[in-house]
């Protein structure tokens, strides 16, 4: 779901914060700024006297101060959360108000694809689980970990551990002790160990990679596993359109993608992970080592050309059937690959790519000698800043709107796509 219906993509340039230094309330110190989805808004961390922590948001401080507070995030609607301690105990703030639950801490603030629902990571009295909007699961766990949750919010799902374990206690270990607990009721089936639960879209069914022994890996399917039996399993991911369920799996030596049990790319790859399927579910894609230390993608099981030493953030477009991923020279010289081509930039550093809604343009935040920019479909934009957010795309697909710091100010910039000519 995208907002941009919403926002200002009037052309033109303005400044939205021009001292990032201001607070309207004395402080100590300011922390990162975090700039807003639609680019209106700069938050930050702020330091009082006291000691006391607030957010100062356009360098007006809320109200409430807080013991501490720290992980500032905007849901997808624009609202502004922080995580917060006050009296010993954690909380979530949202937009100036605190969730009236409070527990022994709170972690890794998670949305809806809407922002409507917002849920975090709990530990109360040595027990983990969820916190959906401040209402914690039922059934807290003594490990949960993996936490996910559904496109809508309405589910969450981890992985928790159901048997106590003592201190090398390897017989109950190797017996099982993980599941997956869904809205805190953990499946019935149980597994030595179990990885990367995922939901399809609709929210409504849960995969995960599982191990069945130390040596048998499979996939599990709303508890139910796989017959299928191999040396090492990836995560799964659902196909949109089907509701199939793949995964890269190592058989023979090698790694190929399994789809609901049965070996649809045959093991030919070193490496296959991090696979993704296009919106219609007719095309998967998956990041792909064809040769030691050689990485691509490969698109329903055929590699593209062009081999990296590291290829990361396989995005596919959310219209159409393209792909696009980050390739790099370990973490140095950045290339940008997009349906099987390379970009002819190289730089220092380079973030997620964002597709358009239509999937006809591709952009993303680059840095290179210590400035960063956006580029469009190959070509940047002719003004660089201390630091470049991920673009977006008006909902037609020909505006681009840059968040940006430079020279100590917040800066929101509405472009076209024909204005990025670098």
């Amino acid at each position: 779901m995208s907002f941009a219906q919403s926002w200002d993509f009037t052309p033109g340039a303005r400044v939205v914060a021009d001292d990032l230094r201001q607070c309207s309330r004395e402080y100590e110190w300011l922390e990162e700024p975090h700039v807003s989805p639609d680019g209106e808004r700069v938050a930050m961390v702020a330091a009082l006297e006291g000691p006391a922590f607030t957010m100062a948001v356009n360098g007006e401080a809320w109200e409430t101060t807080f013991d501490k507070a720290w992980y500032p995030r905007f849901s997808p609607d624009g609202r502004l959360t922080v995580l917060v301690q006050a009296d010993g105990d954690w909380t979530l703030a949202v937009d100036d108000v605190a969730w009236e639950e409070q527990y022994g801490y709170v972690w890794n603030t998670m949305f809806s694809a809407s922002g409507d629902i917002i849920a975090a990571c709990i530990q109360q009295d040595g027990e983990y689980g969820f916190s959906f909007d401040g209402t914690p699961w039922e059934t807290l766990y003594e490990n949960a970990n993996q936490p996910v949750i559904s496109k809508d919010g309405n589910a969450a799902a981890a992985v928790v551990q159901v048997k106590s374990l003592a201190q090398a206690d390897v017989v109950t270990f190797q017996e099982g002790i993980f599941s997956v607990a869904v809205n805190g009721e953990a499946w019935d089936s149980i597994f030595v160990n179990c990885w990367n639960p995922v939901f399809d879209p609709a929210g409504k069914n849960v995969a995960a990679t599982i191990r069945r022994s130390l040596y048998d890996y499979s996939v599990a399917v709303n508890g139910k596993a796989w017959t299928g039996s191999y040396a090492c399993a990836w995560g799964p991911a659902f196909n949109p359109a089907t509701g199939a369920v793949a995964a890269p799996v190592r058989k023979a030596g090698a790694w190929g993608m399994a789809i609901d049990d049965a070996m649809a790319w045959e093991p030919r790859f070193g490496q296959l992970w991090q696979q993704a399927f296009s919106p219609d579910g007719s095309k998967l894609a998956a990041i792909a080592c064809t040769r030691f230390g050689e990485f691509t993608v490969a698109v329903d099981g055929a590699p593209w050309g062009a081999t990296f030493p590291v290829v990361t953030d396989l995005t596919p477009s959310p219209a159409g059937a393209r792909f696009a991923a980050l390739a790099s020279d370990h973490n140095t010289n950045f290339a940008v690959l997009c349906d099987g081509k390379v970009w002819d930039g190289r730089y220092d550093m380079a973030y997620a790519p964002v597709w358009s809604a239509d999937g006809a343009h591709l952009a993303l935040a680059v840095e290179k000698a210590g400035r960063q920019t956006i580029v469009v479909d190959g070509k940047a934009y002719p003004q660089s800043f201390d630091k470049c957010y991920a673009p977006a795309f008006s909902p037609d697909g020909k505006l681009v709107l840059i968040r940006a710091l430079a020279g100590g100010k917040c800066h929101r910039i509405v472009a076209p796509v024909t204005a990025f000519t670098g």
